[in-house]
């Protein structure tokens, strides 16, 4: 299972590069134009994956470097946020290559920012949800994209493991 994971974190990484290379070929207007997406633009929902991700990863590590709204703008202009995209997506890549899979049997409590109350759960799970509210807002992105007119974008999974991450393990 943690090969999975780990085959996961790599397309997650690649995914990003794709989107944030479109991203950043949009003029500052069209990509801070509210689009009807959950975080209206492609500048917002591009911050709330990577304010997500830190959330998790605080959760996940128990570090307490997270924000504490889902919609925080962390950076301002695309070219700084990819710069931490980059970084973040490594260091999910380089968490994920310290684990062991009796670690994804083991229990993380949180208290969600939306509804306060303590949940637990296996690892396991958590990175399952991980994984999956990356891939649904990337699909937002994706759709944000296509509604200006640019080109729809491969973000399939089987066309990453076909391709880039034809060396991962197969799981």
């Amino acid at each position: 299972m943690l090969d999975h994971y780990r085959n996961l974190a790599a397309y997650n990484a690649w995914a990003n590069r794709v989107v944030y290379a479109e991203a950043a070929s949009l003029s500052p207007q069209a990509y801070r134009e509210n689009r009807g997406a959950y975080f209206g633009s492609l500048h917002g929902t591009l911050n709330h994956l990577l304010v997500a991700d830190r959330i998790w990863m605080s959760r996940f590590t128990g570090s307490s470097d997270a924000p504490t709204r889902l919609d925080a703008i962390l950076h301002e202009d695309v070219d700084s946020l990819r710069q931490a995209r980059v970084a973040e997506d490594q260091r999910i890549i380089d968490w994920l290559g310290s684990l062991d899979e009796a670690r994804l049997r083991q229990e993380v409590t949180y208290s969600p920012i939306t509804h306060p109350t303590p949940v637990k759960h296996p690892l396991s799970m958590g990175l399952a949800h991980f994984f999956n509210h990356q891939t649904h807002h990337r699909g937002q992105c994706h759709a944000i994209l296509t509604s200006m007119g640019r080109p729809s974008l491969s973000l399939d999974l089987v066309f990453f493991m076909r391709n880039e991450g034809a060396s991962l393990p197969r799981v």
